[in-house]
């Protein structure tokens, strides 16, 4: 790895996205372009990850690229709301704050609105991982937190809506209590209300990776509009997850499907995403520098995973919870959206912090 390869390693897994979501090539440009069409929530990763590029580099060229792409998608109209369909809407949230724009801001309400008022609820008020494949009745599953709450959260700050901002907290406080594993703080899958288990009480790596992203881009995002219990409660939470995750980490740098379980598949989504949260989360002092050199090296293993026409390897196909741990073992191995979203937010993280300078 190094620093003067960044971006263009980035253009190419942006390259390859774009690839894989049947987009074409890409255009010539002077940097970055916004190329993705459809409105899905791997797509929502990459996005916030551009606009988290774009405020670090202040390039308005990339903000007015996002701007406009948010500007057709309105468009055309939006989709219905559900769980993955929110995850673009983080960005949005924030380009109405950055803009001020009234028009943008009556879209971000009226989707908060139809969030709070529309999406079922498990027991004890939880989010249902509600998606288009399944209503998953009943259930809490750990990457509803950054599909759903980071934008509530940020929705909250914009609109100076204290209620979205509470709603996006008590989701976060009530998904550690029932899927985080006491023992060692790692994540289990899914919980149901209705049968009263974790499925298969597997702790699944990517759902782990999504905690250890959305934990401190949530307290990043909420600043001072986050109570200071709530604040020390989450950093324990992802601290505690963080001292597991690296005590499992394989000598290559990789994590397995199955964290606990070295004879599972390796995965790439989950390493690139796991590696992210870790170098965020010390650059906003919340770890500290221990797991800097565990999240690098996390680092170069996905990094030598970015095949030359930007693919990265070695992730696993869409996973539902499963209800035997041969299930997650048995996930095919193939290129997905979601694994090039969360390598880009690695090496704009790795830009951002200059980790490699």
């Amino acid at each position: 790895m190094k620093q003067q390869a960044l971006i263009p390693t980035l253009e190419r897994v942006v390259h390859g996205f774009c690839q894989l979501k049947g987009m074409g090539e890409l255009t010539a440009s002077k940097g970055l372009a916004i190329q993705f069409e459809q409105w899905e929530w791997e797509v929502g990763v990459g996005l916030y990850g551009f606009w988290r590029y774009a405020s670090h580099k202040d390039d308005v060229e990339l903000q007015d690229s996002l701007l406009a792409w948010y500007e057709g998608q309105i468009r055309k109209g939006l989709p219905a709301m559900q769980i993955n369909t929110t995850a673009p809407m983080i960005t949005l949230a924030l380009l109405a704050g950055h803009s001020g724009r009234d028009d943008l801001r009556e879209t971000v309400n009226a989707w908060a609105d139809d969030l709070l008022a529309n999406l079922p609820r498990t027991e004890e008020g939880g989010f249902q991982h509600v998606v288009k494949e399944q209503p998953n009745t009943g259930q809490l599953w750990d990457d509803t937190l950054f599909m759903t709450c980071l934008f509530l959260g940020t929705a909250g700050i914009v609109l100076k809506r204290k209620d979205l901002i509470d709603e996006a907290v008590y989701q976060f406080l009530l998904h550690t209590r029932y899927l985080s594993e006491p023992k060692s703080g790692l994540w289990y899958h899914g919980w149901t209300y209705v049968e009263k288990h974790h499925f298969a009480g597997v702790l699944w790596a990517r759902g782990n990776a999504w905690i250890t992203v959305a934990i401190p881009e949530f307290i990043d995002l909420m600043g001072d509009h986050l109570d200071a219990g709530v604040r020390r409660y989450l950093t324990q939470v992802v601290s505690r997850q963080v001292r597991s995750l690296c005590a499992l980490q394989a000598e290559n740098g990789m994590w397995h499907t199955v964290l606990d379980d070295p004879y599972s598949p390796q995965e790439s989504s989950a390493t690139a995403g796991i590696a992210y949260g870790m170098l965020r989360s010390v650059r906003l002092g919340l770890l500290d520098d221990s797991v800097i050199a565990p999240a690098l090296r996390a680092a170069h293993a996905v990094w030598q995973r970015i095949d030359e026409d930007g693919i990265v390897l070695g992730a696993s196909k869409g996973t539902m919870v499963g209800h035997d741990h041969q299930y997650y073992c048995d996930i095919a191995i193939a290129p997905v959206p979601y694994a090039q979203a969360l390598t880009m937010l690695l090496l704009l993280e790795l830009e951002q912090g200059q980790w490699l300078a």
